[in-house]
């Protein structure tokens, strides 16, 4: 894994203290992840393929929603209890978040914690990098060091943080619910790895709720979470010169009850067969593949989960109608 030095600006005039890192996650082996998961009963597309740029921007289109309540709840708990947040980190901390996207919820901590540094982590490398040009930008006494890596396979942190800080992880949006189980539980193990014994999890996680509102805040009435699945066939098109035709399948979406999982589908609206990575995949009409679960999680059912990774939870704040919350989550011994 090659690690690029200092980011310039656009103007050519470096910045010390904006610094990006490629983990080189083109060279990973997603041509046989992809195949893998096409060749799977039943199909599938794993959901960390939806980011590229264009599904990055999608995403945070889907997060204006009225329908889609997640963010706008996440970001008024961080507002509400931003004290009680600092309390517990400490100033100049290295504040690391996976799967940063645009850094829109983060820009609510950093006047209150003042971070050592700030380490984004993000899969989508041109909008990992514009988005740390904006931040440093709005933030210039921040030292960024913007890591671009897929946090699924397990983070690897820069070599070049400063040493001797209380590490602080952040993983907002209930992105956790995209994970298995047993893949939740490996990556809390490995945010444990990166944050050492005194560090310490932030992390926001959906909660189990009626199944209308779930449901429609995945079947959005605008259609900006449908191009958002649909445009996962795109990005897999230009990474194996596949002939997807999103013309030719359809977003479904709805709240599995029994697993407490939302199901993302993609759903072939014909008979066809489409080409990606030199093979052939046949597809049946009503045929669909699946793109993203994202589960639900009951409180102390997470709390369980956390400990099993080695944590202990000290703090939940959650909204009045309990549709979300935000655990800080500390290293236990």
């Amino acid at each position: 894994m090659s690690v690029q030095g200092r980011v310039q600006h656009q103007s050519n005039q470096q910045d010390e203290g904006l610094y990006f890192y490629d983990f080189n996650v083109q060279t990973q082996d997603q041509q046989q992840e992809i195949l893998n998961g096409l060749k799977s009963s039943p199909k599938t597309i794993s959901a960390k393929y939806f980011y590229d740029e264009k599904g990055s921007q999608l995403f945070e289109a889907i997060t204006s929603l009225p329908e889609y309540y997640p963010t706008r709840t996440e970001i008024q708990l961080l507002r509400q209890y931003h004290e009680q947040i600092l309390q517990r980190a400490g100033q100049h901390c290295l504040l690391i978040e996976y799967g940063s996207g645009a850094s829109t919820k983060i820009r609510l901590l950093l006047d209150a914690l003042k971070p050592k540094a700030y380490v984004p982590m993000d899969i989508s490398k041109d909008f990992l990098f514009d988005c740390a040009v904006k931040l440093r930008a709005q933030f210039p006494w921040l030292e960024i060091h913007a890591t671009c890596l897929d946090y699924h396979q397990g983070a690897t942190l820069p070599k070049q943080l400063p040493a001797n800080f209380k590490k602080v992880g952040f993983f907002p949006g209930s992105s956790l619910g995209n994970f298995t189980p047993s893949e939740s539980l490996a990556f809390l193990k490995s945010v444990r790895s990166n944050v050492g014994d005194n560090g310490a999890f932030l992390i926001g996680v959906d909660l189990v709720k009626d199944s209308s509102i779930l449901n429609a805040a995945y079947n959005d009435e605008q259609g900006v979470t449908a191009a958002f699945n649909l445009n996962i066939l795109n990005h897999l098109n230009r990474l194996g010169e596949g002939n997807f035709n999103c013309k030719h399948f359809s977003h479904y979406a709805y709240f599995n009850e029994q697993e407490s999982r939302i199901e993302m589908h993609l759903t072939s609206d014909l008979d066809q067969v489409v080409y990606i990575f030199d093979e052939h995949f046949v597809f049946k009409a009503g045929e669909t593949i699946i793109t993203e679960y994202s589960y639900k999680f009951v409180p102390q059912d997470f709390e369980t989960l956390a400990m099993n990774a080695g944590f202990k939870v000290n703090k939940m704040w959650s909204d009045d109608a309990e549709k979300f919350a935000l655990f800080w989550l500390e290293a236990a011994p």
